[in-house]
């Protein structure tokens, strides 16, 4: 078989291995809508300058969230289990290569990121009322979530290789996390609140790019005002993204092994 078949045959496998864990299923999914709720309704009450509740803000910015708890800590924790349980040396064995595993894996981040967005946006829209995007948001919306979804998923993919084991794979994945989302204006929202020093470490990383990008696509563009550069910079969002897949994608090619005495 070829690689791309081997690849998409082993992400039905992925699939259906991540759907019969319910335990996983109900995590994966309800705690970025659980907390997306929380800060919804603890300041749904407050508006920002430009007349935009608070909960809408929340809503979008959520989505990068719920794309880099995905796809990120899934796609490491995974890794670093199949690492430990044998089951990447097992693969090795057979005639899967390493590209088609890794397609298997973004395979199932892909689908697992689609169903969190839908997640997410439908909270956004039926509790809080956020206006769904035009038609050229959307395309927006297309390019933006495919650059988050590979760029959390190689560097998710790239991490797993400093987990020594397994059970400690969630910790150690959902630290920048957490960190991450306080400092990139996800959590704290204008942004500007933080001080300069802190936005400019934020913007070396992608998160702050990604819940940039989401505000565009669902809020008025007068929200641009409260952005640190006052404007969307969609053309820096996608350069910033681009360049974290390619250091992603490096890093991977760096640590990537098939099991842990290698």
């Amino acid at each position: 078989m070829s690689t791309a078949t081997m690849g998409f045959s082993r992400g039905h496998v992925e699939v259906l291995m991540f759907l019969r864990d319910r335990t996983a299923v109900i995590f994966t999914f309800a705690f970025p809508a659980m907390l997306l709720l929380l800060f919804g309704t603890i300041f749904g009450d407050q508006y920002t300058d430009a007349g935009v509740s608070a909960s809408n803000v929340f809503s979008a910015s959520m989505i990068a969230y719920g794309i880099l708890s995905t796809a990120f800590v899934t796609m490491g924790a995974g890794l670093a289990m199949d690492r430990e349980d044998g089951t990447l040396k097992r693969l090795h064995g057979t005639p899967i290569t390493a590209t088609s595993y890794v397609l298997g894996k973004l395979i199932l981040v892909f689908a697992l990121s689609v169903a969190e967005v839908i997640l997410l946006v439908g909270v956004g829209a039926l509790v809080f009322d956020m206006p769904l995007p035009d038609a050229s948001h959307w395309l927006t919306f297309t390019w933006l979530f495919l650059l988050s979804v590979i760029t959390c998923s190689l560097l998710g993919m790239a991490v797993s290789g400093i987990v020594k084991h397994a059970r400690t794979a969630g910790a150690i994945l959902n630290v920048p996390v957490v960190a991450l989302q306080f400092i990139s204006g996800v959590f704290i929202y204008p942004v500007t609140q933080l001080p300069s020093w802190l936005i400019n470490v934020a913007a070396i990383f992608p998160v702050k790019w990604m819940a940039q990008g989401f505000r565009y696509v669902f809020l008025p563009d007068v929200m641009k005002d409260q952005e640190p550069a006052g404007q969307w910079e969609l053309g820096r969002i996608a350069l910033v993204l681009g360049a974290w897949c390619v250091i992603g994608l490096v890093l991977c090619l760096l640590t990537f092994r098939w099991s842990r005495d290698k």
